[in-house]
């Protein structure tokens, strides 16, 4: 990896830690908000449960899931369109709203294909708001530090909600599912509450990449945007990385049981990642933002894939302990910087399809992972692991060409 030529705060930028404190108001109370929103996001983790419960199959509650994940995909393709033609805020309180409403019915319907129908909805109109979250980011910073900065308490907001909405959802699922929707009903009224004041005013300054639109760029569709060949390269960079990186919930916990380790025993490693990533990210983000963004990205790409390539190789609790500390060192990098480094590769004005096409890659990835990674472990768990290991280096691969210089004039030099 190569490192910054000059002193930071010799050429007058200041600290990471001094950007985080400096950052606007808008940016921490989005942050909130969206803490909220995950405290109270339970539909896609209960959702088997409470279908299963309600006596339907397995296999039925695995259509439900597919629905709510191809709904996903067309959710974050249809967010980023409304986010740059429509506006960012009109784009959050669609999608909060109507998912809001959708949610809350979901405990009274009956019929299995109803349900099918619902929440595959609720995928699409759940997605909506992620490309506007990202666009109010970028809206409302100023520089390539302040991106990272501001993605980063994004992402360490989302950490903390995810982790106590876990444990809030598992309390109220076990009193009541209805409840559980209702819940996180209301979390989403709250967040759209929260977006409908705060962006009744567009900040009063903007950064310089994909901020400042035109007409024209308004009319520009998503066969223009996938022309760009750089951001093609950027799209199937997630693809793999998010097909190898769901393995952590598709195929370890699979590994652990088969290596002979306890439900218990899975539930501590996880717990390991959680907390590395709840205490380390943003000091990570410090520490990455003085390097080249693509040069991050494929070290952060290659640590997750050979954490978890080897972990395929590795049994007890020790090893397997060592292997969740590399991947998750590797999860942070590329976490911490994956959408800011996005931002300087997008053209003016098309902040939100850029963000939009990077959702619905992402969510093809995680989506198509438990599918073919399932298939492929049940075959032949090895097979699995070596693809894991070669995706790590395609997709670095992958990352070392995602640099275009005439949008990138702050971005860290090498």
């Amino acid at each position: 990896m190569s490192t910054a030529t000059s002193d930071r705060s010799n050429a007058g930028e200041p600290r990471f830690r001094d950007t985080l404190r400096g950052l606007p108001r808008r940016v921490w109370i989005i942050s909130l908000g969206n803490l909220i929103l995950q405290v109270g996001t339970f539909l896609p983790v209960f959702i088997v449960l409470y279908l299963t419960q309600r006596g339907h199959s397995v296999g039925a509650a695995g259509l439900v899931l597919s629905a709510s994940g191809l709904g996903r995909v067309l959710g974050n393709v249809i967010g980023g369109y409304l986010t740059d033609t429509v506006g960012r805020r009109w784009a959050i309180l669609l999608s909060v709203v109507t998912t809001s409403a959708l949610t809350a019915i979901v405990p009274f319907i009956g019929p299995l294909p109803v349900i099918i129908a619902v929440v595959g909805l609720i995928g699409v109109m759940s997605a909506i708001y992620r490309p506007a979250m990202a666009a109010v980011l970028v809206d409302s910073v100023t520089s390539a530090q302040e991106r990272l900065a501001a993605f980063g308490v994004l992402r360490f907001a989302q950490n903390i909600g995810s982790t106590l909405g876990g444990v809030l959802g598992g309390v109220v699922a076990s009193i009541s599912y209805v409840g559980l929707f209702l819940v996180e009903a209301s979390a989403l009224l709250v967040f759209g509450m929260i977006a409908a004041v705060l962006l009744r005013k567009p900040p009063q300054q903007q950064s310089d990449p994909g901020t400042t639109k035109t007409p024209a760029d308004s009319a520009v569709g998503y066969r223009q945007v996938l022309s760009d060949r750089t951001l093609v390269r950027f799209l199937l960079m997630t693809v793999l990385s998010m097909f190898a990186y769901i393995q952590t919930a598709v195929a370890l916990p699979l590994h652990a049981t088969d290596v002979g380790l306890s439900e218990r025993d899975f539930g501590l490693l996880m717990a390991l990642n959680g907390l590395l990533v709840v205490l380390l990210e943003l000091p990570i983000t410090s520490v990455i933002s003085r390097y080249r963004p693509e040069h991050v990205l494929a070290i952060a790409n290659l640590l997750v894939c050979a954490g978890l390539a080897l972990s395929g190789f590795s049994s007890g609790m020790l090893l397997l302990s060592a292997m969740v500390v590399i991947w998750t060192f590797g999860e942070m990098a590329y976490s911490s910087i994956v959408q800011a480094h996005l931002v300087s590769l997008t053209p003016p004005g098309m902040i939100g399809r850029y963000q939009g096409a990077y959702g619905a890659a992402y969510a093809i990835g995680t989506g198509a992972g438990p599918v073919i990674g399932g298939a492929l472990y049940a075959t032949a768990p090895w097979v699995l692991w070596a693809l894991v290991g070669v995706l790590g280096l395609l997709s670095a691969q992958l990352c070392l060409g995602l640099r275009r210089p005439d949008l990138e004039a702050d971005e860290p030099s090498s």
